[in-house]
């Protein structure tokens, strides 16, 4: 899971993060809130973290420009604000949950799998021979575990949670390399890593449309 963390206490937003990755998620912890926007044109999520009271740009500014352009990325709101009324507020904007502060980090990360559970559906799934366990990130062929590097990894997850649609590189590159300096030949030697311990065809193929696994 990738998630973005939007949390102007750069404590409390590096020891979440750590916690969070100590979990097997990666987490981008930014404390500007006006550096997001362009952060998104560039960075595909799973799920953002967003708190309300910042400096610069208010949580719920930042969460009607993100749902301008965004309605599907889960955002939960990590804040202060305890009233009935923000949270009414924020979930007509488009929020998905609404966690208030002080609150255990357990709570936090188990809001965030169950965020990504609703986000992918069955997080466990059957691909002809090939069986994803996307929560635990295991991959089996016949029955037998793959080793795949983290960026073979986050590949492949993003295929299969678009499984029966075409992604194009940059879709990829957007997600996997967050904006890094990379190009198409990067997404091409990690497709051809991929197909290596995949079946036959698994992976397919179409010039100008970019790669897609089959649902």
């Amino acid at each position: 899971m990738r998630v973005l963390l939007v949390e102007d206490d750069k404590l409390l937003g590096e020891s979440l993060k750590a916690y969070l990755e100590e979990n097997g998620i990666h987490v981008d912890h930014v404390h500007n809130p006006k550096e997001v926007p362009e952060i998104l044109e560039f960075s595909l999520y799973d799920v953002i973290v967003l708190d309300l009271i910042m400096p610069h740009m208010s949580g719920e500014e930042l969460l009607k420009k993100i749902r301008e352009k965004d309605n599907k990325t889960p955002i939960l709101i990590l804040t202060a604000k305890h009233r009935i009324e923000d949270k009414e507020r924020c979930f007509s904007m488009g929020a998905d949950d609404y966690l208030t502060k002080p609150f255990e980090p357990k709570e936090l990360l188990l809001r965030l799998k169950a965020l990504y559970r609703r986000k992918v559906g069955d997080t466990s799934l059957k691909l002809g021979s090939v069986c994803v366990d996307l929560e635990r990130e295991r991959v089996l062929v016949d029955g037998k575990p793959i080793n795949l590097t983290r960026k073979d990894w986050l590949l492949f997850k993003f295929l299969v949670e678009n499984r029966g649609r075409f992604v194009s590189s940059e879709e990829i590159l957007n997600y996997v390399w967050g904006g890094q300096a990379v190009g198409d030949e990067v997404v091409r030697a990690h497709i051809k890593n991929l197909r290596k311990l995949l079946p036959e065809g698994f992976i397919i193929s179409m010039k100008g449309r970019g790669y897609k696994i089959e649902g």
